[in-house]
Order: structure tokens, then sequence, then C-alpha cells
């Protein structure tokens, strides 16, 4: 089934904006100009008028009467008064539409031309004012964008150029950012010391109990609290191994190696045989090539929590089943399971793990990844676990670049799915965890 895409109305860009604002800052001030300019000119023309040049002749025969004025166009025609004063009024208001005219249009085809390179102007210069801007985008995008909250705080934007709000906006930037780097730090380094230092008192205290179980005197009450001391130091041994790999699985891993999930998944079904024949489950695998890169051991780590929750988290009277299944995707998302699509057609490969158990509800699965969280026990160290299997493999999950999901099953269980990216290179790959 592909999951289908939601498009976003593409939004506009700040430069963008900004251009067009400039643009119409100027246009809006050339109409204004513009319009100051034709008013002043038909207040001009109004006032004074256009003089009209022509010969004006008198005439100087005493049979035609009195003298009269007369004017001779341009085309040689004479007017006599009243044909003349028609004449130079028909010629002033063609004047002045002619001028009217020609002031509105040239005008406003040079106010677009250079309305238009004014905008052109503006867009560059809007780009070259927001290029730092688009520096510190870039930047906390790839920091929001690593496969786990801690990735990538060690990147800093260190924008150099003159002290304005844009730089002041970048250096508060990396201040926070570092300040956030060491606190994450400083919590997996307490983690990873905390866990070493109990180590010792724990595997001291196993000597002991061991030592007193096996006298020659011990009594039977003294040999079954020893046995039972020894599951309490198993319970925290584990509970300590695990807040080790926690911390060592969200580190960033530098070094890959091909590694094929297929073998992986042989190799975990093997080893926890025992464990599912003592719970009366049934564990079936369903492999096909399935090509990547990265740590094998954090890798068998991750398919050995999935397949061990669902034999530990199943029907409690036993009968029920794990199925583990993992397989590559193609560019178009399509695999032999028919999971999911991958909306940037990016090539993966899935583990799939699904098990028979009681219902989990839907709004329950979030905090399943947590650490130390469990359906119906909360923070409860038990023989099943501590509750850091499936945090741990979100953990090693994303610090190989993929992704971890979960949903119910009808009927109860959980049906868990890691993607993760696929090697560009499957052929003659094959890793032994």
């Amino acid at each position: 089934m592909r999951r289908r895409r939601h498009v976003l109305p593409r939004r506009i860009s700040l430069r963008a904006r900004l251009t067009l604002i400039y643009g119409g800052l100027f246009l809006a001030a050339g109409v204004v100009l513009l319009g100051v300019t034709y008013a002043l000119f038909n207040q001009q023309l109004a006032g004074g008028g256009l003089k009209i040049y022509a010969r004006n002749v008198k005439s100087d025969d005493p049979a035609s009467g009195p003298p009269q004025n007369k004017v001779i166009t341009g085309d040689g025609e004479v007017l006599t008064d009243e044909s003349a004063q028609k004449w130079v009024k028909d010629e002033r208001d063609r004047l002045n539409a002619a001028a009217t005219t020609s002031l509105i249009t040239q005008g406003g085809l040079a106010l677009l031309v250079v309305g238009g390179a004014a905008a052109g102007f503006g867009w560059l210069a809007a780009g070259r004012v927001l290029a730092p801007l688009h520096r510190v985008t870039d930047t906390a995008r790839r920091i929001a964008s690593a496969p786990a909250a801690d990735r990538g705080l060690h990147e800093r934007i260190a924008l150099r150029g003159p002290d304005d709000e844009v730089k002041d906006l970048a250096d508060t930037f990396d201040t926070m950012v570092e300040r956030l780097d060491r606190s994450f730090d400083g919590q997996r380094r307490f983690v990873a010391n905390a866990s070493h230092e109990l180590r010792t008192p724990l595997t001291l205290n196993r000597a002991l109990v061991e030592v007193a179980m096996h006298r020659r005197t011990a009594s039977e009450d003294v040999k079954q609290l020893g046995e039972n001391l020894l599951e309490i130091n198993a319970r925290h041994e584990r509970l300590i191994t695990g807040l080790l790999l926690l911390a060592s699985s969200e580190n960033e891993i530098t070094e890959r190696a091909p590694v094929d999930l297929s073998d992986v998944v042989d190799h975990v079904v093997g080893q926890t045989a025992r464990e599912a024949e003592a719970a009366a489950i049934s564990v079936t695998q369903e492999t096909a090539p399935a090509p990547t890169t990265g740590d094998a051991l954090l890798l068998e780590r991750l398919v050995h929590n999935l397949v061990e929750n669902g034999i530990r988290h199943n029907t409690p009277d036993g009968g029920g089943w794990v199925r583990v299944a993992c397989r590559a995707r193609d560019d178009n998302g399509d695999s032999d399971g028919g999971g999911g699509g991958n909306d940037d057609g990016r090539a993966e490969v899935e583990i799939e793990v699904d098990n028979t158990g009681p219902a989990v509800p839907p709004y329950e699965l979030p905090a399943l990844f947590e650490p130390f969280r469990r359906l119906g026990t909360d923070r409860l160290v038990t023989a099943k676990g501590a509750g850091l299997g499936l945090s741990i493999v979100r953990s090693i999950a994303r610090a190989h670049g993929g992704e971890v999901t979960a949903r119910p099953r009808e009927g109860g269980g959980l049906t868990v799915t890691v993607t993760l990216p696929a090697h560009a290179e499957p052929d003659g790959m094959s890793g032994q965890p």
C-alpha cells in the first residue's frame, strides 16, 4: 500500500516579497510623480497657453474696406480675423492633447521600464541581504533533520560579516546549540559512567552470593535465597547492559560495513530458539536479500531486541507465534510484502516483526519506544526486561539513518517495522553479525 503525498501550498519567499515591496513602492512613487507632473503641465497649458507662430499680414487695399489682420498658415492658407482665431484655438487644443498624450504614454512606458529595472535590482539586493539568513536556515534544517535529537549539534553557523541583527541571530543560535550539545554529551557520559560504576558492585554481589550458596553448610533456605538474589542481580545486570548499549547506540556511526539483514535474521532466530521453545512460542522467518551498511553488532542487537520483545510479550500461556521478515524495497517503495512506499524514492530495506499477544491500544504505541516504559507496567523491572528494548531499537535505527514504526495487530499483538537505507551495491554483499 503506497502512502499518499501531502502537497503543501507553495508559499512566497521573503526575497520575493521584498522584491514586490521594492517594486510596488517604486511604481507607486513613479505614478505619484507622473500625476504631479501632468497636473503642473496641464495647469501651465491652461494658464499661459501655447504660442502659435504664423504671419500676420495687413491689407493695404482701400477698396477692401478697413484694414484686416490676416493669418497665413503653414499650408499657405490666408485666414481673416474670425477664421484666424478659430484656427489658433484648434491648434492650441490639438497641441495640448498631443503633449498630454505624449507625456502620459511615454512617461508610463519609461516608468514601467525603470520600475522593472528597480525590481530586478531589488531582487539582487534582497538576495544579498538574505544570504546570511539562508545560511542560518540551512544549518538549523540540517540539525533538525538529524536521525536523533542530539545529532548534528556539533555544527555551528560561525557567520562572518557586519555586526548587524542577522549576525546577532546567528551568534545566539550558535550559543544555544553549543549549550544543548554540552547538555546531551554530559547526559550520555553520565549514563555510561554510572553504568560502568554499577557493574563492579553487581559482579561482587554475584560472586558473594554464589560463594554462600555453594558452601557445604548452606541450608536449603540459603540456597533458595541465593537463587532469588542471583535472579535479581541478573536483572540489574541486564538493565545496566541495556543502558550502556543505549548510550553507545546514540553515538554517530562513523565506520560502516556492508551487512545483509537476512544473515542477521538467520543468526538471531537461531540464538532465540531456546527461549522461544521454553515459552512455547513458534518463531518463523521470511527472508530475502536485504543489503544495507552499518555496524553489524548494533544491527544484530536491533533484530535481537525485536525478536526477544515478540517472544516475551506474547500470549501468557504459550501457543503464540512470532514472524520475522526482511526484504528490500525498490526506488518506488514497492516490496514483496506490500510495505509502504518512500516519498523521496530512496531505496530501502526493512525488517518486520509481528507477534501475537495482548491487545495494544494505539495511543500506547509512542510510550513503548521510551526508556523504561512497558505496556501496563510503568518503570518496573521484571523478568521480561527493563523496558529498554524498543528504545534501543529506535536509537540504533536512527543511528543508521532509518526509522521504526509500530502498529497494533487485529486480535492482539504488535507489528514493528524498521526501515533502513539500502546499500548502493548489493551484489555479492553479505555481512555476518
